[in-house]
């Protein structure tokens, strides 16, 4: 990246779970930042964060805020991103959205920079750029390099999702949900439809009449989009656990021709973004709790299927925060800043 210009970028939502997120990740990276603007719903209106020792006023949304900036990351979901996406574009300022708004428009770019960062080349159509579903991210991330030397024919993941997947109020009420339990106390459930805490709850999002909940055909179909296999067959089961942060998965996929563990092994240690932690004799193998604040995606439990030799099972954690959101935003706007600008 130039370190002759500097961009400004807004945070749409920054007092969120991710907002903040995307705040530490500029805080850390040798991003070119100008100035940053922050932006809340009018109940934090006014609120403080740090920024390298600065302190910023959030401030509400409206029809002037995205004159200046370069880049707007929206984390403040998707009524949000309907309402002002379009009108921060309109201005000339390339939205990066979280939310579910845009991600299968054909015309707006749904982009994981490692897997498909030759996509970005359609934001000029409407200056908006797709941050993909958190789950979606990283199993795309361990996928791609194995489709590109073996081609998937088919692939079946079940994901183990944290609850800051939901937010802040859900991070709270696992939290209070524990100590009340062990306190053989009362407690509340407001985020989820059953008691979190010590549990798993086989639904992410509601229920379509097909009997998938949003979430899974979310995985699906942006699976289908970001590695350009429109009829590729994705199965998708989504549960909710127990962990405040990091998402894990198993992963079944099927390939046109047979797979190697060791040529497999060797694809993802060289493929960027991916750590593969893979030694049954030493129980190494991926830990959500491990991944907490790590950037990587990480992969292990790499065997082959025992009935099909077509066949492969990975396991794949990571930070769904950072690479599952932040991180992978603000590598858009990376990508775009060294590719466009």
């Amino acid at each position: 990246m130039s370190s002759q210009r500097r961009y400004n970028v807004g945070i749409v939502g920054s007092t969120g779970a991710v907002g903040e997120t995307v705040l530490a990740i500029l805080e850390e990276r040798p991003f070119p930042l100008g100035e940053l603007h922050l932006f809340s719903s009018q109940r934090s209106e006014g609120c403080e964060q740090t920024f390298r020792g600065e302190r910023l006023k959030t401030s509400c949304l409206d029809e002037e805020s995205f004159n200046d900036l370069d880049f707007a990351i929206f984390t403040a979901g998707g009524a949000v991103s309907r309402e002002y996406a379009p009108l921060c574009g309109r201005q000339g300022c390339i939205v990066i959205d979280n939310s579910s708004a845009f991600r299968m428009q054909e015309d707006v770019p749904l982009v994981v920079p490692e897997v498909n960062p030759g996509d970005l080349q359609m934001v000029d159509k409407q200056n908006i750029v797709a941050n993909p579903n958190c789950s979606t991210i990283q199993m795309v991330v361990a996928l791609a390099p194995i489709h590109v030397k073996y081609e998937l024919t088919r692939v079946i993941v079940s994901t183990y999702q944290s609850v800051s997947g939901a937010g802040r109020r859900a991070m709270q009420e696992l939290s209070s949900q524990v100590v009340a339990l062990l306190n053989n106390r009362e407690f509340s459930q407001e985020v989820f439809p059953h008691q979190i805490a010590f549990n798993c709850i086989p639904q992410v999002d509601s229920f379509e009449p097909s009997g998938y909940t949003r979430e899974e055909m979310k995985v699906a179909n942006e699976t289908r989009k970001i590695l350009h296999l429109p009829s590729l067959p994705v199965s998708a089961t989504t549960v909710r656990v127990p962990t405040f942060c990091s998402h894990s998965e198993s992963i079944y996929l099927e390939t046109e021709s047979p797979t190697e563990v060791d040529d497999v092994k060797q694809l993802l240690a060289a493929a960027p973004g991916i750590k593969v932690l893979d030694d049954p004799k030493e129980e190494l193998y991926p830990l959500p709790f491990n991944a907490i604040s790590k950037d990587e995606v990480f992969v292990g439990r790499i065997r082959k299927d025992l009935h099909n030799p077509h066949g492969l099972h990975l396991w794949v954690v990571a930070d769904n925060l950072r690479k599952g959101a932040a991180l992978n935003a603000v590598q858009i706007a990376e990508t775009l800043i060294a590719t466009k600008h």
